[in-house]
């Protein structure tokens, strides 16, 4: 190849390299040193340029090729403006696509719910600087917040080791790494710590900081109810706790506090919901007394019955129209391999469980015991409806111990699982509400904590406390456990690989392609 040839090559090199640095500062790194770089070698390319083929200028002028030339150089400019336009367009506007198989970095039905429901701005302040390890991943988190309710949701980062005042009046100690969540201004001002930076958390912190007051959350006790504590587990079964799903309540802004009705006429007034959950032993004449009295008043109720276990509370289910059958349900065809444990995807009309049904997620229930929904024989103002059900091959075997297979006489059919009632309690005297609200579920065991990570179920206990409740902005999916496989970059990475992909890769093909066209134009 003659010198003048290549030459040409590396001029042509050169004017790519000079053309293209203005992008790599404003569009692709940023970076001051890669920019003069190339500016430094563009021009070192050109000189060679210059330098080879300094005779051929004379001539270049001249001739009729010249004008194609030039044009083609004007068109190859136009062409790298009309890159560069589209490019800047596209930083400008910023639109993503979540490909991940978990939606990793998709909000979750319940964060969107809570951002649009806020009342008041509320502001996050990431305490933490910028060279922790999860400021890249809370910024990221803060981003998709600020984007989903720009009005409602802004953030900040401070380090904590340059702002000890604003440290201090948050109570935070020397070097914690937190996130801080502030509502209103002033006198008005509540704010919120998080521990472990994640949506979930993130939302949960939202809707406590957001709630007007905490809710109470009562728990009878007295007739073996699963414990509200891990270490109140019995040896044989150390896990058949609600500590998972106690904790899920105070992530929420309810409290929670055990009931013993034993030798008192009522309920708490300041009960905003009562649960019972797995009774071993029936409860007596006066405490379901007090419990119909609780919900002629307008009280709220989760009744969550154990298999095997007569509770003692068949007229005042009945009142409400819900009877409790005996045995145990069984499906052949819908289940986890084992006939006695139920999954359901069989869902009544009702906004409890509209959002599960939306997304079609499957409800498995352990040990569970079909309701019958009465019509008739009802207290007054008294709406019972079917809200979990089982498929049409389900029937309920009386007799577990024994076998596992239909006998005649057995009742069959789409059993019901999850039941809601409705009581108008307006013209009550000494009225909490004006409706009273239960949900029966037909199986207690859904709320152990074994069982508690299993995001169907969670998500149908926690939408049935929120609709007992009348907090409707809390029937919604949760954001789930997801498992994370991403791969860890630092600022310097990430900026090293945009330089390759975006710069340095496409401008060496198109740098490829033009030494190709000058060489073939030479032979």
């Amino acid at each position: 190849m003659k010198t003048s040839h290549l030459g040409k090559i590396l001029g042509a090199f050169g004017l790519l390299l000079l053309l293209s640095s203005p992008a790599t500062l404003f569009f692709t790194s940023g970076s001051l040193v890669l920019t003069a770089t190339k500016a430094v070698l563009g021009l070192a390319l050109l000189a060679a340029y210059f330098a080879t083929n300094f005779k051929q200028f004379g001539q270049f002028a001249s001739r009729r090729s010249s004008f194609f030339f030039g044009t083609t150089v004007l068109l190859a400019v136009v062409t790298l403006c009309g890159l560069l336009t589209v490019n800047y367009i596209a930083f400008k506007k910023n639109k993503s696509w979540d490909l991940t198989k978990q939606k990793i970095f998709t909000l979750a039905p319940q964060t969107s719910a809570t951002l649009t429901g806020l009342k008041d701005k509320v502001r996050a302040i990431g305490f933490l600087p910028a060279s922790h390890p999860g400021y890249d991943t809370l910024e990221q988190l803060f981003q998709r917040y600020a984007a989903e309710a720009p009005e409602k949701f802004e953030y900040s980062f401070k380090d904590p080791r340059r702002n000890p005042d604003l440290a201090a009046k948050y109570q935070l100690k020397e070097g914690q790494a937190t996130v801080v969540l502030v509502r209103g201004e002033g006198a008005n001002e509540a704010h919120t710590t998080l521990g472990i930076i994640s949506e979930q958390e993130l939302t949960n912190a939202l809707i406590k900081l957001s709630s007007v007051g905490s809710q109470k959350v009562y728990f009878l006790s007295g007739h073996g109810e699963w414990p509200l504590e891990q270490e109140a587990g019995t040896p044989k079964d150390p896990g058949a706790s609600l500590s998972e799903f106690r904790k899920q309540l105070l992530q929420e802004g309810y409290t929670s506090e055990e009931l013993n009705l034993a030798g008192k006429k009522e309920v708490p007034r300041d009960a905003a919901l009562l649960i019972l959950a797995g009774a071993k032993t029936p409860y007596t004449a006066p405490e379901a007394e007090a419990l119909g009295t609780y919900l002629a008043s307008g009280g709220r109720m989760l009744y969550f019955a154990e298999a095997g276990v007569e509770a003692g509370l068949d007229a005042l289910l009945s009142e409400h129209g819900v009877e409790v059958d005996k045995g145990i349900v069984a499906d052949p065809q819908f289940n986890s391999g084992n006939p006695f444990v139920i999954v359901s995807l069989f869902y009544g009309k009702h906004e409890l469980t509209a959002p599960l049904q939306q997304r079609k997620l499957n409800i498995e229930f352990p040990v569970a015991r079909s309701l019958t929904v009465l019509r008739q024989g009802m207290a007054p103002g008294v709406r019972a409806e079917a809200v979990v059900l089982t498929s049409p091959y389900a029937w309920v075997e009386t007799t577990p111990e024994a076998d596992a297979s239909f006998t005649d006489g057995e009742k069959s059919g789409q059993l019901t699982l999850v039941a809601a009632v409705t009581r108008d309690t307006r013209d009550a005297q000494d009225k909490r509400f004006d409706e009273a609200r239960m949900v029966v579920v037909g199986d207690s065991e859904i709320l152990l904590d074994p069982n508690w990570g299993h995001e169907a179920n969670r998500n149908l206990v926690m939408n049935a406390l929120a609709w007992a409740t009348k907090q409707v902005e809390k029937i919604t999916i949760r954001p789930p456990d997801r498992e994370v496989s991403t791969l860890q970059m630092d600022r310097v990475m990430l900026e090293r690989i945009r330089f390759v992909s975006t710069d340095l890769l496409p401008l060496s093909l198109m740098g490829l392609g033009l030494a190709i066209w000058l060489t073939r134009r030479n032979k």
